[in-house]
């Protein structure tokens, strides 16, 4: 069993950049990556559907230490795929990675102030030791979506297709698709498979708001034309930051202005009827995520009429395609059930301290990263309402800080712990205002957040970057104990792993 100073798990966007950081304010700290699948990327190699894209732009969904080069703000799949796999191999990240090894299980010992870290690797378990545990694996199940439950599915004849399995070999040339949907993935796909030569329906419950943006952000392009790179790529985040700030603070400040100047965008493309009935929802905008479409490509779509929106429940399956509420059937040769993610906490790893099992819905969260009463533990999760990225940036940074707090003050344990003015918390969703089904269908599997500082997850870049870059590590709820023993380091024992090299 080797021993490393840190591992990450996961080796997706998120893993690569906090890898990176490590590397560059934690030098000579040993690390490694344990990876379930056996490539870079996370999302952006998992998902092969066509258009697959980001619906953030790539100048605050990129790194803050590389600048995004294309000229596409809003990427494609595996543009994004490529950028994360760049990063590694610039910054000899890949070597560090145990790729098929997907994380099952993990135990603290205080004893030996280190983590037991079981993967399985090729069917066969696989134990690594760390003192510090950086989860960086996403929020949702590669291996199971969401299941909404169709009963009678089975009485398709045609087939079924799972946008996160899609088959490589899939041909739906001049066929009837009907993609069943109303997020980021069904907007994708519509557009994309109607310039496949497919007929395609989006069949949705209700509408989301969707806006349509130029794919080039011709500030950035004019920018990199006349400055530095680093500094073109900086100007442009910045000035994307704010607009999502202002943006979403009017969401919540205007809800009413901001609906009608949402729809009133949509009226531009499709007319009054078309979005009164198919894209007017009943929500607020950012109640839920916006959809965010490049050029218009799914209107363009709908007024060729390659593609169209029905919006309605199903009553069932049948042989040739879907029966809806409304007595009205759709025909389809391919039903791709775009149905949305399941969460996953903590990437499903079971988690134990002293032998005790974690139980993450009885433990409160600290600052968004970590959890009450588990110590040297930190995992990313990014923004519900902004890039990724921006919150998994300044995780890592916090990380680094935190290490390097540790080793100056000869501390080896560092844990939330609630104050005694933390006794009587008022507990709120770890994710709150935001009524979006794939949260809301796990937030009871999520620690509490409280109503105050640090136990609160703020979803808030700004108030994030004062308080990781700022605020005192020592705050009297992050408890750093387990000092080095006298002789300056852990004493070598038989039973304990061997240390890793650097490399």
């Amino acid at each position: 069993m080797q021993h490393y100073d840190v591992v990450i798990v996961g080796a997706g966007l998120s893993g690569i950049g906090a890898a990176y950081h490590l590397q560059e304010k934690c030098p000579g700290r040993t690390f490694a990556i344990l990876e379930g699948r056996d490539a870079i990327g996370g999302t952006w190699d998992l998902f092969r559907y066509p258009g697959i894209r980001s619906d953030s732009d790539m100048h605050t969904l990129g790194y803050v230490f590389k600048p995004w080069r294309e000229a596409k703000a809003i990427a494609d799949g595996p543009s994004i795929r490529r950028y994360v796999n760049e990063t590694a191999e610039e910054h000899a990240i890949t070597e560090h990675i145990r790729f098929r090894h997907s994380v099952k299980s993990a135990r603290w010992s205080t004893d030996h102030a280190r983590w037991t870290v079981v993967a399985e690797h090729d069917g066969a378990p696989v134990e690594v030791s760390c003192n510090f545990l950086f989860m960086c694996g996403g929020y949702y199940s590669y291996e199971q979506p969401h299941d909404p439950g169709f009963e009678t599915l089975d009485a398709f004849k045609g087939q079924v297709v799972h946008p996160q399995f899609w088959p490589e070999d899939l041909d739906y040339a001049g066929k009837r698709v009907v993609v069943i949907g109303s997020g980021a993935t069904a907007m994708t796909l519509v557009p994309a498979m109607a310039e496949g030569g497919a007929e395609v329906t989006m069949l949705q419950r209700s509408p989301t708001y969707v806006v349509s943006r130029p794919d080039l952000d011709a500030v950035a392009n004019t920018l990199r034309r006349f400055l530095p790179e680093t500094w073109a790529y900086a100007i442009t985040r910045f000035k994307n930051v704010q607009l999502q700030r202002f943006f979403y603070h009017r969401t919540r400040t205007r809800p009413g202005k901001v609906k009608e100047m949402l729809l009133n965008a949509v009226r531009k493309h499709l007319g009054d009827d078309y979005v009164r009935e198919h894209f007017t929802p009943s929500y607020n905008p950012w109640d839920q995520r916006l959809c965010l479409i490049p050029n218009a490509d799914l209107f363009e779509s709908i007024k060729s009429g390659r593609a169209k929106v029905v919006t309605d429940h199903i009553d069932r399956f049948t042989a040739s395609g879907i029966r809806l509420a409304s007595g009205e059937e759709i025909e389809a040769d391919i039903i791709v059930t775009a149905t949305g993610l399941k969460l996953a906490v903590m990437s499903g790893v079971a988690f134990a301290v002293d032998g005790e099992p974690v139980s993450f819905p009885e433990t409160w969260s600290y600052k968004g990263m970590m959890f009450s009463g588990v110590p040297n533990l930190v995992q990313t999760f990014g923004y519900i309402n902004a890039s990724w990225t921006l919150r998994a940036d300044l995780t890592s940074e916090y990380v680094c800080r935190l290490l390097n707090h540790m080793q100056a003050t000869g501390m080896r344990q560092c844990t939330p712990q609630l104050r005694e003015e933390d006794q009587n918390m008022v507990a709120r969703p770890w994710i709150d205002d935001f009524s979006a089904g794939y949260m809301q269908r796990a937030m009871h599997l999520f620690p509490k957040q409280g109503d105050r500082g640090p136990w609160r997850n703020t979803q808030n870049y700004a108030v994030d970057r004062r308080m990781i870059r700022n605020a005192p590590l020592e705050d009297g709820a992050l408890r750093f104990t387990n000092p080095v023993p006298a002789t300056g380091q852990a004493a070598a024992r038989s039973d304990e792993p061997q240390t890793a090299t650097a490399a």
